[in-house]
């Protein structure tokens, strides 16, 4: 009888879980940063139920961190961001997946993705300057088993962010010209 007990425990635990654990997503995705409080008395929940589904969506691996969203026009640090395609001869016993796993150990790099159409990665890399991500892709990337050829694009504006719409820096008044 008591594993019955447990059983039906458990079971009534996923139903729980499945039920809440897509509204704590949720409302972190479309919301702002919630104290665990806050998004306990929005969901009508515990706090220690909502921190038990954080701690369950940390552990599936479905939330991988907390990021805030910058916007890049009030950078102090005029760090530099680019976009690189890569075409890949996929590794034989690997797939694609042994060459974006290798890059994705790059400190730089930010994002990996395999993609579809002319290129099959595209990786997203910070760097102090231009220089730095060119000797980055010449030096690292380039030289790795299986890229073929690299193209490099950086980024010179955001105009969104993140689902963020990046507001222009307002430009100066101009003076009016008398004679």
């Amino acid at each position: 009888m008591r594993s019955l007990n447990f059983n039906l425990r458990d079971a009534r635990e996923r139903d729980f879980i499945a039920g809440t654990m897509n509204k704590v997503l949720k409302l972190i995705l479309e919301g702002e940063q919630l104290s665990t409080e806050q998004m306990a008395r929005i969901l009508e929940l515990t706090p220690a139920e909502v921190e038990a589904q954080i701690a369950h969506l940390k552990d599936e691996k479905i939330l991988l961190g907390w990021r805030p969203v910058l916007n890049p026009a009030f950078d102090e640090e005029t760090r530099v961001r680019a976009v690189i395609e890569l075409k890949v001869s996929p590794d034989v016993s690997g797939g694609f997946d042994r060459v974006a796993e290798r890059i994705s150990q790059f400190d730089q790099v930010e994002s990996c993705y395999l993609m579809s159409g002319a290129y099959d990665l595209l990786v997203i890399v910070n760097a102090d300057n231009l220089y730095k991500v060119a000797n980055f892709v010449h030096n690292r990337l380039a030289r790795i088993a299986g890229v073929l050829s690299t193209g490099t694009h950086f980024m010179l504006r955001a105009y969104k962010e993140s689902g963020y719409t990046i507001a222009a820096p307002e430009k100066p008044e101009r003076l009016a010209v008398s004679q």
